[in-house]
């Protein structure tokens, strides 16, 4: 009796928890969504600043800064460049060495913008992630590469997140927040 009465509860119990789940998971954003309620601060790079999320983990590599979390990333690479990017010079030069460098890349659209800092160059495309360190497997991945010019130097902003990720508002944030200077 005991038995049958435990097992009752057991499966009242699993049923209610598991209507609550259910509708829990149909409000839970999809891997790779950056959160509305996101806090932002401010990096200062070696003559850059620009926000990035609060809380994602940071490495640095020479002129390379990446921020990352989860599924997401922001990578800024800061170079040299006699001259401004254009449409033109980034289909002639940027995308051909994204062809080898980024598995599976797919380019969508590369267009001219308009950011607080100056013009700039958009790359759209898609590609493979990395290849997770337990499981081998990988991603389709959502990426806008971002190019910055101004006297001389060049700036690189490439976001990253799984393919259909909403981050339009975060991303756009992050990048209309690039200054130089820092």
């Amino acid at each position: 009796m005991i038995a049958l009465r435990l097992a009752t509860s057991f499966l009242i119990a699993a049923t209610v928890l598991g209507g609550s789940a259910a509708g829990a998971t149909a409000d839970t954003a999809p891997p790779g969504d950056i959160p509305d309620n996101q806090a932002f601060v401010r990096f200062n790079g070696h003559g850059y600043s620009l926000k990035t999320p609060e809380g994602w983990g940071r490495t640095a590599h020479g002129a390379v800064v990446t921020f990352a979390d989860k599924f997401n990333a922001i990578r800024i690479e800061i170079g040299k460049s006699a001259t401004p990017p254009s449409t033109a010079s980034v289909k002639r030069q940027d995308v051909p060495k994204l062809k080898t460098t980024a598995r599976g890349f797919q380019l969508r659209a590369i267009t001219r913008l308009a950011r607080p800092a100056g013009p700039v160059i958009l790359t759209t495309y898609r590609a493979a992630s990395a290849p997770d360190n337990v499981t081998g497997k990988t991603i389709t991945e959502d990426v806008e590469r971002y190019s910055y010019w101004k006297a001389g130097r060049l700036a690189t902003i490439t976001l990253e997140a799984p393919r259909g990720s909403d981050n339009v508002d975060a991303w756009k944030l992050i990048t209309t927040s690039f200054r130089w200077g820092g």
